[in-house]
């Protein structure tokens, strides 16, 4: 026995063993199980990298460092091999993809074999994700893993401009990128409410760009903190970053937010903007009229200032230039722009004004300049409005539709869609114990069923999709601690979204995975949300039966126990064994329980029938685009929406009425409407405009009972669910139609001012 090893056992006082468990995430392409006896990984174990390679060297380090966290056992690391038993680096794998490795396990040698030392990396996060927790020696099974990702690039984009992060945890956040496969950093480094990068030639940018005066507390609430905020990262502290993201193989992509997002700049330096300012760092979240002015010349020699110093830091082949939510209010009414127009020769048409010309104007001449200097552009897929950029790489953003187009006209994109990868909005639908998030739903079921390369592209336009990304805006996320809440555990998802093949996915063995790497997850220290281990609920309306579907499930699949009047469960309330029916008013209430004891949240859902419950009911109008969900039923089931209004339970229009006629069956005695909006205002969602119920018993002569206007009377930002109730005289009828209006011009005190508003509606109750 070594001596480190006997010190190993004198120190802990006893020995455990643990067996390996290959069934991790993301899930290796190829495991075959082969005979032979099991590998005993103790501390006497050393890790052999070929002399004389540095990198190498560095991956053996890392294994050592990755197994000190696990099992708590350092392994020594040398050019030395030896006959002992040992885990062997090495280089040499005949694939094509760069990433790819080979890890085979006998009884005497673990060797990882990789095309690159890149795909060295790869097997050893394999190793370090299947060896058991707190064991002192690991029994690895024989096996040979062949293994290789299916795209390219892999992504996480990490905002800091909106909350300031510390460097400590931009290398944390780092790691963790490494433990997910994932091989791209995308640094968000500059917005209206901060700007975090040194430009030495630039100091104003740091030293009155960097600090905002005060945050706005909630969702665009009419409050402010009033205590400053601010941080930016030096030089240095850049190029330490991007060397520890280089050494665990993430390459570092800075984004630059231009021409828009700039008020942080605009604040040092407002001779760059349309009206030469006073400006103001952001205190707000959302999109700002003030942006570069893009009819100065000295804008474009600004923005090369600053990219060329960008470039010194960061090696990496893209540089992200933003190009997202740019207004063109200022343009439009800036001389030296409409100059610039007229001397381009730029002309609007039918697709896009002149104004959206001259942004694809100066995105061109960026890009060429950052061409010559040998990097490419990526932009969020607004650069497709107007004229792309010859070279240029789009991040599809807004749903799918830009990345597919761009795939489409030959250009390479990233899938980075708001509806499956925006890791800040929430991951559960009830949100009153959640920390305030940008709003949205985003659980981990979805993430998962993420494609990046739709069906809807040819074999050579899904070649151009060079891989998938996810996006954490701070916003709402002003800690590390809430930072990692928000991307663990849909970090793991997107990892084998980006990682494995189609055929490979399987979200449920997906969860039976997950254990092991949320078990890592506590080991290093990092804080994850745990909604995927509490009691989850599908609850489905049967129009059929005039019921709801209720189901349970766990992922330890513990015996849960539920209540239907609202009491706490317990193991003497109802054991769930199967789908049950609820049929009236109830306040389902379940829990699980583990050996005896409660192991999960309380599940609650409060469930209110009417007289139209599960009545047919037809939708006249058209939802927005996005908003539809389930359709007009859902509002007629007896689920009622929480506060978050992209759950299911809402249904949204702008520009377009809620027009809907609920089919009682019968002449039915009726004397109120009740109905529920959902009110977010600076999200453009406002209360009702006017509500209008007729009846009918023929379905086409109709007579009205109630109509109310005027129901939006505040004047300043807001959010709430809305309980709007209706009585009148007894009415019978069979058809009953109602109407529910949405704001056709928001005010003049809201940034939208002028244009339509969205109106929100979950459930129209009669009785």
């Amino acid at each position: 026995m070594s001596v480190l090893f006997a010190g190993a056992l004198m120190a802990c006082g006893k020995t455990t063993t643990g067996e390996a468990n290959y069934q991790i995430i993301p899930l290796p392409q190829e495991i075959s199980n082969v005979e032979g006896q099991p590998f005993m990984l103790t501390s006497a174990t050393k890790v052999v990298y070929p002399e004389g390679n540095e990198m190498m060297k560095r991956n053996a380090e890392f294994l050592s460092e990755y197994l000190h966290i696990s099992m708590g056992i350092v392994l020594e690391a040398t050019s030395t091999a030896t006959d002992d038993k040992q885990i062997e680096l090495a280089l040499g794998l005949e694939n094509d993809n760069k990433e790819a490795y080979r890890l085979e396990v006998t009884e005497n040698k673990v060797i990882i074999t990789g095309a690159t030392e890149a795909g060295v990396f790869y097997g050893i996060q394999t190793l370090r994700k299947a060896v058991p927790l707190g064991d002192a020696i690991a029994s690895l099974a024989a096996v040979t893993i062949n293994d290789a990702p299916r795209f390219g690039y892999r992504g996480v984009m990490l905002d800091v401009a909106r909350h300031y992060q510390p460097v400590a945890f931009v290398k944390k956040f780092i790691d963790l990128l490494a433990m997910h496969n994932i091989n791209r950093f995308h640094w968000h480094l500059t917005e209206d409410q901060g700007w975090r990068i040194e430009i030495k030639q630039y100091p104003k940018l740091t030293e009155l760009g960097s600090m905002r005066k005060e945050t706005v507390i909630g969702n665009n609430s009419p409050e402010y903190d009033g205590k400053p905020h601010g941080g930016f990262y030096t030089q240095e502290e850049i190029r330490e970053i991007v060397a520890y993201a280089q050494e665990r193989y993430v390459t570092t992509i800075p984004e630059i937010d231009l021409p828009g997002h700039m008020m942080a700049a605009l604040t040092g330096y407002p001779e760059f903007g349309c009206t030469g300012g006073p400006y103001e760092v952001a205190t707000s979240w959302g999109v700002f009229d003030e942006v570069l002015c893009a009819g100065n010349e000295g804008t474009y020699t600004f923005l090369e200032n600053i990219l060329t110093e960008v470039m010194e830091m960061f090696p990496a082949e893209y540089i992200h230039i933003g190009g997202d939510e740019v207004p063109k209010v200022r343009w439009e009414e800036c001389p030296k722009c409409q100059a610039k127009i007229k001397e381009l020769g730029i002309k609007g048409d039918d697709k896009h004004t002149k104004e959206h010309y001259l942004q694809s104007y100066l995105t061109a001449r960026i890009e060429r300049f950052l061409n010559d200097n040998g990097r490419r552009i990526i932009g969020w897929d607004e650069i497709l409005e107007g004229e792309l950029a010859p070279n240029a790489t789009v991040m599809s953003w807004q749903g799918m539709g830009g990345g597919i187009q761009a795939a489409q006209m030959g250009h390479d994109v990233i899938m980075t869609p708001n509806t499956y990868v925006y890791f800040d909005y929430y991951q559960t639908a009830n949100t009153e114990d959640e920390p305030t998030a940008i709003g949205g739903f985003l659980p981990l079921e979805k993430v998962y069923s993420f494609e990046p390369a739709p069906e809807s592209l040819t074999p050579e336009q899904r070649g151009h999709i060079l891989g998938a990304q996810a996006n954490l805006w701070t916003e709402y996320i002003p800690t590390p601690e809430q930072a990692e809440y928000m991307l663990l555990p849909r970090m793991a998802a997107l990892s084998e979204v980006a990682w494995s093949q189609p055929e490979k996915k399987d979200y449920y063995n997906f969860l039976t995975r997950l254990p092991q790497l949320t078990d890592l997850y506590s080991k290093a220290g990092y804080n994850f949300a745990t909604h995927v281990y509490d009691v989850q609920a599908k609850l489905e309306p049967n129009f059929q039966t005039n019921a709801l579907d209720v189901e349970f499930s766990t992922l330890a699949d513990s015996p849960i126990y539920y209540t239907l009047d609202g009491s706490e469960p317990t193991k003497s309330s109802n054991e769930y064994v199967g789908k049950f029916t609820v049929k009236e008013d109830a306040k389902i209430k379940a829990a699980a329980f583990a050996n005896g004891k409660l192991s999960s949240k309380i599940f609650s859902e409060e469930i209110k029938m009417s007289k139209s419950s599960y009545k047919p009911i037809t939708m006249l109008s058209t939802a927005a685009r996005g908003y539809s969900f389930n359709g007009a039923p859902l509002l007629v089931d007896g689920l009622y929406g929480s506060s978050n209004y992209k759950t299911g339970r809402w249904i949204g229009f702008q520009g377009a009425d809620l027009v809907v006629v609920i089919d009682m069956l019968q002449p039915t005695e009726i004397t109120e409407v009740k109905f529920n909006t959902n009110v977010v205002t600076g999200d453009w969602i406002f209360d009702a405009e006017e509500v209008i119920v007729e009846t009918s018993n023929d379905n086409e002569t109709f007579e009205t009972i109630v109509s109310e206007k005027g129901l939006n009377v505040k004047e300043e930002h807001w959010q709430d669910v809305v309980n709007h109730e209706f009585t009148f005289d007894a009415t019978t009828a069979r058809y009953f139609k109602v109407t529910i209006k949405s704001l056709s011009e928001m005010p003049e005190w809201h940034s939208g001012k002028g244009r339509g508003a969205y109106v929100f509606v979950d459930e129209i109750s009669l009785n």
